[in-house]
C-alpha cells in the first residue's frame, strides 16, 4: 500500500485541480499590440459588438457627469388655481369682457408651455425633463419661460393686441403679474436619481463588425483599433462558444495538461531527488506548493488577469529551498510556474517574472533573514519585479502610457506578502517534521545547551566533533551535497559519549596511567564502546533533535567492527568468527552526506595516531579507510556514486594536508657578549 500512496497522491491532485481549471475553452489566438498578427488573415465568422475601450468608457463617464439634466415638476394646481382667481376678479369688477378673455387665453398658452423660476444662460441650448402625471419627457429648455420673461410676454401680446388701451395701466390696476407664476418646480432628488443613471449606463459597445468583415490581415501590424476589434471577437468567442457544457472536447483537453503537469512534476522529482518519492510526507509537501500555486492562478485569474501580480509565488520556492536540495527545489518551482502560460493575459511576463524573482529571493533572504533586515528583500523584489514589468510594458506598446500604477501597487503587496509570508516556513517545518536551514544554522550555534554540555563533559569528543563537521562540511562541497546538515550531523554524532566520557581515549587525560578499559575484557568494552550510539539516539529524542539529524547519530558507525577490541580478542585466541560482541547495531548511511560523515570521522580518528604527515601517507590513510569501508559493505544503501567517493578522497586529503603543515622552524637568537667599557 505504501508504494501506492505517491500516485494516490498524484491522482487526488490532478481531480483537484481539475475541479480549479475555468469551465471554458480558450481563445485559440495570441497577439499584442505594437507586434505584427503571426497567423492567417482573420474574418470574421459571426456577427459581434465591438466593445469599447475603458479609457473611451471612462471619457464618456466624465463627460455625462458634467452635464446635469434638470427635472421639473409639473404642478397642474397652479395654473388652475391662477386662472380661477383672475376669473372671479374680473366678474366682480366687470372687467371688459374681450380684455380678460384675452388675458385668460395668454395664461393658458404662457403655463401649457411651462414656467419656470430662472434659467441659466448655458441651460437654454440643453434639455429639461418636465415630469407630469407620471411621465417624464424632454423638453427642450428654450421652449420654456421663465417667470419675467413669461410676464413680458403676457404684456407684448395684450399691447399688440389692443393698441390703443393703456396696458401698462389696466396691468397695474388689474394686478396681471400675480396671475403669472412658476408652474414647474425643480426637482431636486429626481434630478440627482436620473443623473446617476445617465452616468451609469453607458453602452459598452460602438458599433457591430458582421460576418465576413476583415478583422486583421496576415503580418499586419496590431494597432490599437485592431487590437480593440480583437478584444471584442475574443470576447464574445468566451461568451458564446467557450463554454465547456457545449462540448466534451474542453474538459479532456484541460484533464491532458494537467496530466502533462503532473507527469513533468513527477519526473523533476525523481531525476533531481530520488528518495523524496519514497519520503511521503516531502512528498506531500511538494505536491501541496504545486496545489496552492494553482489554486491560486484560478481563482485570481477569475476576479481579473491583473491581479496576479499580487500573488506571491516567489514564497512558495523559499519554502521549498528550506527544507530540499536547491537544485530540486527550483526544478519544482519552474514547473508550478507553468500553469500561468496558460493565463492569456500577463501569461508570459508573470511565469519570468516570478522565475527571475525566484532567484534573486534566494540570494536576497540568505543574505537578509534577521530582523528588520528582512524588510530590505521585500525591496529588492520590488525593484527586480518593477524593472521586468518595465521592460514587458515598453516591449508590448513602446511608450509610458503601457504603465499602470495599479499593477505596480500589485507589485509592491506582492514582494511585501513574500516577506510577511516568510516565518510560516517555522509552522511548515512543525507539520511536516521537517528542518529548515534556518533550524540547522541555529543548531551549529556552540552555544546551544546540548554542545555545551558535551563541551563540559567529554571536551575531547568536542573537539572531536569539530574537526569531523569542518572535514565532512569540506567534503560534502566537493560533491554538491548539504553542507549545513552535514555539519549540523558531525557536531551532534558523538554526544552518546557524554554518558561514559573516560571510556573513549579523546577525554583521558595525557599521562594518566589509569586507564578506563585495562581491567575490561574485549567484550566489555567493546559493549561500552558501542553504546554511545544508542545513548546518543535517547540523548537526541530527550533534546528534540529531528530525525534527520538523530539518523547521522545512528549511521556514523554503520554496522561496523569496533575493530581495536575485536583485534584484541581474536589476539587473545578469541574466535574470529564471533563478531556480534563487536559490531555497531547501527544502520547503513542511506544518504551521500550520512556517508561522508562516517568517512570523516574514521579519518579524523585515525589521522591522530600518524607520525608522518607527509602528502603520501595522509593519500595511503584516506585510501585505506575509505577501502575498509567498502569492504564492509557500509556504502551498499548510501547515494554516492564511485565518482563522488573520488571527489571526496581527494577533498578530504587537501583538508588534511592543510591542517598538518609543515611548519617553520624559527632560528634561537644567539646571546651577544656584553660589551666593553669605553676607556675614560
Amino acid at each position: 500500500m505504501s508504494k501506492l500512496r505517491p500516485y494516490l497522491a498524484f491522482a487526488v491532485v490532478a481531480a483537484l485541480m481539475m475541479v480549479l481549471f475555468p469551465s471554458k475553452g480558450q481563445f485559440m489566438y495570441k497577439y499584442q499590440k505594437g507586434s505584427p498578427w503571426i497567423y492567417e488573415t482573420l474574418i470574421s465568422p459571426i456577427d459581434f459588438p465591438v466593445l469599447k475601450t475603458d479609457a473611451e468608457m471612462y471619457r464618456e463617464k466624465e463627460a455625462r457627469a458634467s452635464e446635469v439634466v434638470e427635472c421639473y415638476l409639473s404642478d397642474e394646481r397652479i395654473p388652475a388655481a391662477k386662472i380661477d382667481a383672475f376669473k372671479t376678479y374680473c366678474a366682480e369688477h366687470e372687467v371688459d369682457q374681450a380684455f380678460s378673455g384675452a388675458v385668460l387665453s395668454q395664461l393658458r398658452d404662457l403655463y401649457r408651455s411651462g414656467i419656470v423660476a430662472t434659467l441659466g444662460e448655458g441651460q437654454r441650448s440643453q434639455v429639461v425633463l418636465v415630469k407630469q402625471d407620471k411621465r417624464v419627457a424632454e423638453v427642450p429648455a428654450q421652449n420654456l419661460y421663465t417667470q419675467q420673461n413669461a410676464r413680458f410676454m403676457l404684456l407684448s401680446a395684450l399691447t399688440a393686441q389692443f393698441p390703443e388701451a393703456y396696458v401698462d395701466s389696466l396691468s397695474a390696476a388689474l394686478d396681471l403679474e400675480s396671475y403669472v407664476v412658476p408652474n414647474l418646480v425643480y426637482d431636486e432628488n429626481t434630478t440627482a436619481l436620473f443623473h446617476k443613471e445617465a452616468v451609469d449606463y453607458i453602452s459598452p459597445t460602438k458599433g457591430t463588425i458582421y460576418a465576413g468583415q476583415l478583422i486583421v490581415s496576415k503580418g499586419e501590424l496590431v494597432t490599437a483599433d485592431i487590437e480593440q476589434l480583437l478584444d471584442s471577437y475574443k470576447a464574445e468567442y468566451e461568451r458564446s462558444f467557450g463554454l465547456s457544457d457545449t462540448t466534451a472536447a474542453v474538459f479532456f483537453g484541460h484533464l491532458m495538461l494537467v496530466v502533462a503537469l503532473l507527469v513533468v512534476f513527477g519526473f523533476v522529482i525523481r531525476i533531481f531527488e530520488r528518495k523524496v518519492w519514497n519520503s511521503f510526507p516531502q512528498l506531500l509537501f511538494l505536491l501541496l506548493m504545486l496545489l496552492f500555486a494553482s489554486i491560486a492562478t484560478a481563482l485570481v485569474a477569475r476576479i481579473g488577469a491583473g491581479w496576479l501580480f499580487l500573488v506571491p509565488y516567489v514564497v512558495l520556492l523559499i519554502y521549498m529551498d528550506s527544507f530540499f536540495n536547491r537544485t530540486v527545489a527550483v526544478a519544482a518551482y519552474s514547473v508550478i510556474l507553468l500553469p500561468l502560460l496558460l493565463v492569456p493575459e500577463y501569461g508570459v511576463q508573470l511565469f519570468l517574472t516570478n522565475l527571475v524573482t525566484g532567484g534573486l529571493a534566494l540570494f536576497s533572504f540568505s543574505q537578509f533573514n534577521r530582523g528588520w533586515k528582512l524588510f530590505l528583500n521585500a525591496v529588492f523584489l520590488f525593484l527586480a519585479m518593477g524593472f521586468l514589468y518595465a521592460a514587458f510594458a515598453l516591449l508590448a506598446d513602446g511608450g509610458a502610457e503601457a504603465f499602470r500604477k495599479q499593477h505596480l501597487l500589485l507589485l509592491a503587496g506582492n514582494a511585501l506578502l513574500v516577506v510577511v509570508l516568510h516565518p510560516f516556513v517555522y509552522l511548515l517545518e512543525k507539520i511536516f517534521g521537517f528542518v529548515s536551514y534556518t533550524r540547522l544554522w541555529e543548531m551549529t550555534d556552540t552555544n546551544n545547551k546540548l554542545l555545551v554540555e558535551l563541551a563540559h563533559k567529554a571536551p575531547g569528543s568536542f573537539q572531536h566533533s569539530l574537526q569531523v563537521a569542518n572535514l565532512a562540511e569540506a567534503a560534502v562541497r566537493a560533491v554538491g551535497g548539504y553542507a549545513m546538515l552535514t555539519r549540523v550531523g558531525a557536531l551532534y554524532h558523538d554526544i552518546g559519549k557524554m554518558d561514559n566520557p573516560l571510556c573513549f581515549i579523546e577525554n583521558q587525560t595525557a599521562g594518566v596511567s589509569d586507564d578506563y578499559h585495562k581491567d575490561l575484557s574485549p567484550e566489555v568494552s567493546a559493549h561500552d564502546i558501542i553504546r554511545h550510539v544508542e545513548d546518543g539516539v535517547l540523548l537526541a529524542r530527550k533534546n528534540g533533535l529531528p530525525s534527520i539529524v538523530t539518523d547521522f547519530i545512528r549511521s556514523h558507525h554503520g554496522r561496523g567492527l569496533a575493530r581495536y577490541f575485536y583485534t584484541q580478542y581474536c589476539n587473545a585466541g578469541g574466535d574470529p568468527e564471533n563478531k556480534a560482541p563487536f559490531t555497531y547495531d547501527g544502520m547503513l548511511p542511506q544518504t551521500k552526506e550520512q556517508a561522508i560523515l562516517m568517512i570523516a570521522d574514521s579519518i579524523e580518528a585515525a589521522s591522530r595516531t600518524l607520525k608522518n604527515y607527509s602528502a603520501e601517507t595522509i593519500s595511503a590513510l584516506v585510501e585505506r579507510i575509505v577501502a575498509g569501508k567498502m569492504e564492509e559493505h557500509q556504502f551498499d544503501e548510501a547515494d554516492i556514486s564511485l565518482r563522488e567517493l573520488g571527489l571526496v578522497k581527494e577533498s578530504l586529503k587537501n583538508y588534511l594536508l592543510q591542517i598538518y603543515h609543515a611548519r617553520i622552524s624559527y632560528p634561537k637568537q644567539k646571546k651577544q657578549a656584553p660589551a666593553a667599557p669605553k676607556e675614560g
